[in-house]
Parts: C-alpha cells; sequence; structure tokens
C-alpha cells in the first residue's frame, strides 16, 4: 500500500488502497466519453455503459467510473486494457482510496517537495535533477520549495521516489500531488442570520446583529477573498468601482472567475461562490446584503481537487493582492449527517504540507506582516471538526453553523476546534427529536437568470422571480462567508489588528446560546458553538482602537556578530506589573541570516527557559529585521500573566562559516491588560432591544413575505 507523508518524516504517514471496481479515464480532449454533447456516441464509451460516474475533475479531463465486478460482465482489467487502445484516451489505469471511507484519491505525476531553509539551492535541483525530475515551478511562499513533475508512465512509483526523496537529510517535506473531491459546505433549503425580525407573525431574535453593527461600520476599506467555484462578478449586488479586485480562476490561471457550466457531479453546477459570495460582501442594492457590504471582494475560482497544488497557489494570490480576509466554504467530503456508523465520521483528513505552508504564508506576509484571517466552514457531517486537517488548523477559525432558534443546526459539524457560530439554514429531524425551522430562509445572490439555485430541480423559484436571488442557501457554507464579513466590519474599525488578534476578539464577541445544552467548558468553549454564536456589534466595539496600556524598551547596539562566535545583549526592565503579552524586536544586517540562531533568555523569576527566536530560516536572504510575538512564537504567550522585571538577555549564534553581521537594535514591548474590552451594557442593550433602524442595503420587501 503507498504511504504518504503530508507532514515531515518523523510525524505520521497515511495509507492508500487500490480498489478492484474503479477505473480512472483520462481524456486527450478533456471531454466525458459517456456524457459528450456531441450527436454521435464514441464506440469506445461502451466500455463505460455500465459503470457508474463516481466523481469528475473536467479541467483535467479525469472522470473515475465504479464497474460492476460480477463474472457475468467484462473484468476490470479487459476494459483498461481496451480504453488504452483508444486513441482519444490518454490513460486508463488503476484507483486508489482511503482504506476507511474507500473514496476515490487520484495521484498525479507530481510531487511537492520542501527542502531545509538552509540548503543551497544549487544543491537542491541536483539532488532533483537525480532524481529522474523536473522542476515546473518555485512556489514563493515556502523557502527552497518546489514543484517537480516525473515522467510521463510513472504511475505509482510516484509514492516510492516521494518517500526517498524525505529520506534526505536536507528534504523537510515530500510528498505527491493527491487529489480528492472537493465538498461544498452547503445544507438547504433554509438560511437566516442578519436582524431581528418577523416572519409570518413570529418574532425571530436568533441573529448576528449586523443591522445594529453597520450603524459603525459597513466594511469599509477591507477586501474578503471568496475561495469557491465561480463567482457571477456581473450580478448588480457586485457593481460599482472597485467592488470586484484582482479577480482569479486559479484552475485555469485565468483572470476570470466567472462560472464554467461543466458536467460536475450533482445538480449545482459553478453556482456555490455567487450565494457565499452575497452572503459575505452583497452591496445591499437590490434585493440582498452582505454581512459588509461595503467590502471589496475578491472571487477566486478554484475547481481543483482538495490537495491540488492550485489550491495552494490560490491561498498566495488572495494574500498577494490584497486580502484582508479570507473565506473558505469547502473541505474534505461530509459523512451522512443522519447516520452515525457512516464510515466517513472515523475519516481524518490530513492537511498537505503544501496547503499549509501557504497559509502560514497567508498569515505571516498577508496585510503587510500583520496577517490574512482565514476561515472555514467546520463541515454539515454532524462529525467531529477535528478530523479535517483544514478547518481545525491552528491558523484557521473554524464556523459551525446554528439556527432561528439559537440552538445547533441538525447538521453542523462539532469539536474542540469549533471556534465560533454564525446562523444558518435548519429543518427537522423526528429521530434526533430536532424540531423544524421557524424560517424559510433569508435571500443571498444566484447566478443572474435560471442556471443557480433559483429555480429549484423542479422549475420552480426559490427567490425572486427574475432568478437573482436564492432562498435556497445554507449550511456552514453560508455560516462561513458570514463569519467573514464580521471580520471585515472588524479590520474596517481597526485595521491594525493582526490576524491572531481577531481570532482572539471573536472568541470575546461571542454570546453564550444554549446553556443548557452548549456542553460549556470552564473556559468558555462549547464544542456545538466553540465560544458562542457571533455578535457584530459586540465585535465592532471591541476592535475599537484604544489606548495601549504598554511599555516599550529598546536599545541601540550596532554589535559585531563574528562568525561561528555566539554574542549575547542584555535589556533591563524595571516594571514588575503582570503583562498580558510580550513582544521581542530584532533588527539584525547579515550577510546570511540562514546562519543566525536567535535566543530569548528571560529573567528567572519568570520561571521560563530561554526559548528559541529563530532558527537558521531564510536561507541566502539578507538581514532579518523582525517583531516575534505570539503570532510568529507562540511560546511567548507562556509570560501572559507573569512579571517580568530583571535582565532580558538575546543570544545570537552564527554556526555557519564565512558570514558576519551586525546587531543594530534590540527592544522588548511590554502589553498590559486591557480594562476596557467590554461592550458598554447600555448601548448593547439599547441596540438588541430597538434593533429599529434598516440601513438601505437590506431589501425593502423581505422575500420571506
Amino acid at each position: 500500500m503507498p504511504k504518504i507523508y503530508y507532514g515531515t518524516k518523523k510525524e505520521p504517514a497515511f495509507e492508500l488502497v487500490q480498489s478492484d471496481d474503479l477505473i480512472a479515464v483520462r481524456t486527450r480532449s478533456k471531454r466525458s466519453l459517456t456524457r459528450s454533447t456531441g450527436p454521435v456516441a464514441q464506440p469506445i464509451s461502451a466500455e463505460l455503459d455500465d459503470g457508474v460516474l463516481v466523481v469528475s475533475y473536467p479541467e483535467a479531463g479525469v472522470e473515475v467510473y465504479r464497474i460492476p465486478t460480477d463474472r457475468h460482465v467484462k473484468s476490470v482489467s479487459d476494459r483498461k486494457s481496451a480504453l488504452r487502445a483508444s486513441p482519444e484516451v490518454q490513460f486508463a489505469g488503476s484507483v486508489l482510496v482511503d482504506p476507511v471511507s474507500k473514496e476515490p484519491v487520484l495521484y498525479t505525476e507530481n510531487i511537492f517537495i520542501k527542502f531545509i531553509d538552509t540548503a543551497d539551492p544549487d544543491d537542491c535541483a541536483e539532488i532533483i535533477r537525480d532524481a529522474g525530475l523536473t522542476i515546473k515551478s518555485q512556489p514563493d511562499y515556502a523557502t527552497n520549495a518546489y514543484f517537480v513533475e516525473a515522467p510521463t508512465g510513472t504511475g505509482q512509483k510516484i509514492f516510492d521516489i516521494a518517500n526517498d526523496l524525505l529520506k534526505h537529510d536536507n528534504v523537510e517535506y515530500c510528498h505527491p500531488e493527491l487529489i480528492r473531491p472537493r465538498a461544498r459546505k452547503q445544507i438547504f433549503p433554509q438560511q437566516w442570520h442578519l436582524k431581528k425580525t418577523s416572519i409570518n407573525g413570529l418574532l425571530i431574535d436568533a441573529s448576528v446583529n449586523v443591522a445594529a453593527a453597520h450603524e459603525i461600520t459597513q466594511g469599509e476599506g477591507v477586501s474578503i477573498a471568496v475561495i469557491d467555484d465561480g463567482v457571477d462578478i456581473d450580478h448588480p449586488e457586485f457593481s460599482g468601482t472597485g467592488k470586484i479586485v484582482a479577480p482569479r480562476d486559479a484552475t485555469l490561471l485565468t483572470n476570470n472567475p466567472r462560472p464554467k457550466d461543466t458536467f460536475g457531479i450533482g445538480p449545482n453546477g459553478d453556482n456555490h461562490g455567487t450565494a457565499c459570495a452575497g452572503v459575505a460582501c452583497a452591496n445591499g442594492i437590490d434585493g440582498a446584503s452582505g454581512v459588509a457590504p461595503k467590502a471589496r471582494l475578491i472571487p477566486i475560482r478554484l475547481a481543483s481537487g482538495l490537495g491540488s497544488q492550485r489550491e495552494a497557489e490560490a491561498f498566495k494570490w488572495a494574500a498577494d493582492n490584497g486580502a484582508d480576509v479570507i473565506s473558505c466554504s469547502w473541505g474534505p467530503p461530509d459523512g451522512r449527517w443522519w447516520d452515525k456508523n457512516d464510515v466517513k465520521h472515523r475519516s481524518i483528513f490530513q492537511l498537505p504540507a503544501s496547503t499549509r505552508l501557504a497559509m502560514d504564508y497567508v498569515t505571516q506576509k498577508g496585510r503587510n506582516g500583520k496577517g490574512c484571517v482565514i476561515l472555514f466552514a467546520a463541515g454539515n457531517g454532524n462529525e467531529s471538526v477535528d478530523n479535517d486537517g483544514y478547518a481545525s488548523y491552528s491558523k484557521v477559525i473554524a464556523v459551525t453553523a446554528c439556527n432561528d432558534r439559537g440552538t445547533r443546526s441538525v447538521y453542523s459539524d462539532f469539536g474542540k476546534a469549533a471556534w465560533c457560530a454564525f446562523p444558518s439554514s435548519d429543518f427537522g429531524y423526528a429521530p434526533f427529536q430536532h424540531p423544524d425551522a421557524l424560517t424559510p430562509g433569508i435571500w443571498t445572490t444566484d447566478r443572474i437568470g435560471r442556471h443557480g439555485y433559483n429555480p429549484d430541480e423542479r422549475g420552480h423559484a426559490a427567490g425572486d422571480p427574475a432568478f437573482n436571488y436564492t432562498n435556497s442557501f445554507g449550511g456552514t457554507s453560508s455560516a462561513c462567508p458570514g463569519a467573514a464579513g464580521i471580520a471585515a466590519l472588524i479590520l474596517s474599525v481597526n485595521p491594525d489588528l493582526k490576524w491572531l488578534e481577531v481570532k482572539t476578539l471573536f472568541k470575546k464577541a461571542c454570546d453564550k446560546i444554549d446553556p443548557q445544552n452548549g456542553d460549556y467548558n470552564s473556559e468558555g468553549h462549547s464544542p456545538k458553538y466553540g465560544y458562542g454564536r457571533l455578535n457584530a456589534l459586540n465585535a465592532v466595539e471591541l476592535a475599537k482602537p484604544q489606548p495601549r496600556n504598554a511599555v516599550t524598551i529598546n536599545r541601540r547596539f550596532d554589535a559585531p556578530i563574528l562568525d561561528m562566535q555566539t554574542g549575547s545583549f542584555a535589556l533591563e526592565v524595571a516594571d514588575d506589573t503582570p503583562i498580558e503579552s510580550l513582544a521581542i524586536s530584532v533588527d539584525i544586517q547579515h550577510t546570511y541570516i540562514g546562519d543566525l540562531i536567535l535566543s530569548l533568555q528571560p529573567p528567572a523569576g519568570t520561571g521560563i527557559d530561554t526559548l528559541v527566536l529563530y532558527s537558521r530560516s531564510g536561507g541566502a536572504t539578507k538581514n532579518l529585521k523582525q517583531t516575534f510575538d505570539t503570532v510568529t512564537t507562540p511560546e511567548l504567550a507562556k509570560f501572559s500573566g507573569k512579571k517580568c522585571q530583571g535582565t532580558w538577555t538575546l543570544q545570537i549564534q552564527d554556526v555557519a562559516a564565512q558570514d558576519s553581521g551586525t546587531l543594530v537594535s534590540f527592544g522588548i514591548n511590554l502589553i498590559f491588560p486591557r480594562t476596557d474590552w467590554i461592550v458598554p451594557a447600555e448601548k448593547a442593550k439599547k441596540h438588541q432591544a430597538s434593533n429599529k433602524t434598516v440601513k438601505k442595503n437590506f431589501p425593502k420587501k423581505s422575500p420571506n413575505k
């Protein structure tokens, strides 16, 4: 069985097994063999007539079919041979599957490889050549990273090549490009979220208080990247000068993110991204408002499968083109939420190193070093989000779904990684004693005309009569861009916040809903709701810039850093007040920072041992001017609540020959606890009690009436 390492060679690997009833077919024309739009079917398609299409990747011309295996039909092996003989077929072969879920996992003849930061680029290129590989690209979101290809026909030997490369001392990560079906986080027909209102005579008061927050901000000056399928950027709700920024089709490598009607599995086509974008930032000029209607939209179409290199490149495009917030309503396939025995509930989907490093890049380099805020839909499988390597990654905000009763939506995922909840759709399910939803849903944007969710599969209007809006969108797919909109409101009020500060602020801005059944622990965390349902008004009030209670001690040294030697540099802290956090700043001029190791020795009274701030990363880059805080160096969080009086020593080791430099300056910024991170009770009660002011970006007539 092929063994794959998505992490380092010391981290656990996972295995795939070969299916005995699946065939993968790639055509030269990229057209489907069995679903061609041409008037005459090709004879070779008869080999698949009794097969069931399991998954397709139209951009690559790849389809996977499940073939009957009883003795009265042609064998899988014979069909492969017949397909390979056809000039229209480029490849016909076996399919690997996840041993638990039995879901197909396609492999390409490409490999992602990252060498250690200090490796010589010439040595890296030589190792790649010696392995018989060709460099396709060098992703610049990580040092010494390469995307390489093996010769055509390498097949499953690609796994052996990757594992052999990983044995090199200089190789940090190495894995084949594996592609899984990318599931949209969508449940319909119901959605509701924006403000307290009456629907069908019922007062519904379970919103995130967006209308009140709009009295302060509507997301001005902030850009939200929606990575999804196509976005109908011609929709009037995305019109206006400057609304659309840096549009991209990350799969086709063009600047046209519009939906492409493909032969994708399921009835939804390329509709999902338009609805998600509308929930986040629709203008609200005609029929639907986003949470942040004045935010800019960076629409990024990603039709490539889960784990592809295009996936990683989509994140980098977002950060490099000014994204402040990145919304992702997709991930591994969900289990059947009503079936606890579904094997997908036990499946663990790891995050590939290629995508993880791209996420690291956007949190470190995005927003001029403050980091982009990344949000993921928790999932709709009524299962643990902790098994989803994407949504549970520590640099991501995982968003669950709650309903119009202020309780958990029946399908919503749960777990330790759940960070917050946002209102979305729900429906009743008697076996779980789960009641019906109170609302039929609210509108969001749909593809213009009859191509989207509206009309529905029966041809009935599922939104406005002109078919430009839908009332049938929901799930954590809707919850995620809703929370992304709140992140945009926060950054509009205070653009200086770092991504981790936004995540922390979310925690403080939530309302604790469903206290009897939420299973909140002593830290205020619920596996169902994270830290609760987001409250947009609380969030923007908390985000308003306040005078910081802080002390900065900085000294200019202009001291030499000698080759192959260690230098120590000290600062004295006199204040003995317990701190909330600290940051260490250094300014080093050096000809090869990959030679350097920086360690911080705190005063003995803190009870904390020496910790490493920086260790030989950056390769041949010159100079290091950086601030280390809890975002870049999580170990610094250990000082929270500590008295930091005493001597702080910075040790700089030059561990390799030939280069030297100078420590220009070294500083410590001590931040003391704020006493003002409380929403004024009178203001909050006033907004929540009245909610009478409705901005004109909300539709004048509710589609529910």
